[in-house]
């Protein structure tokens, strides 16, 4: 059999809503014939950062080394000075956002479906097979 791709993932989401985060890394954790590596920053791990800059400086490392960014594009992103620098670090590096709409939700932030490289719904298949075909 062929080695497994390693895939570099952040999961860019709001700690509010961190069940979401949660669901989304069990989806990822148990997916048949895929490995991640983490590059997220849970609620439960926070950066140990004393400012602005630095907290800007250390994401933006965790995306350079990433192979795409998730969205999980709640309501809340469109009030979130975090998950939208995220998405444009993303876009300036180069990497491919894959934007997850949120259970039963119509409305999707336009900062993300403008700059979602791909939408997928809620659900583990559809969020796999993004980061195959959407991952550098």
């Amino acid at each position: 059999m062929p080695k497994l791709r390693n895939y570099h993932i952040l999961i860019s989401h709001s700690w509010d809503y961190n069940s979401d985060y949660e669901t989304i890394k069990g989806w990822l954790d148990n997916a048949t014939y895929f490995t991640w590596t983490n590059y997220s920053v849970p609620l439960s791990k926070p950066l140990d950062v004393n400012s602005k800059r630095e907290l800007r400086d250390k994401l933006r490392n965790r995306i350079s080394l990433c192979s795409c960014v998730i969205i999980l594009s709640g309501m809340y992103v469109s009030y979130s000075e975090w998950i939208d620098y995220e998405i444009d670090t993303a876009i300036e590096l180069g990497k491919p956002i894959i934007g997850i709409r949120p259970r039963g939700q119509e409305r999707i932030p336009s900062k993300v479906s403008n700059n979602a490289d791909i939408m997928v719904g809620w659900s583990s298949s559809s969020v796999v097979q993004a980061v195959r075909d959407y991952a550098l």
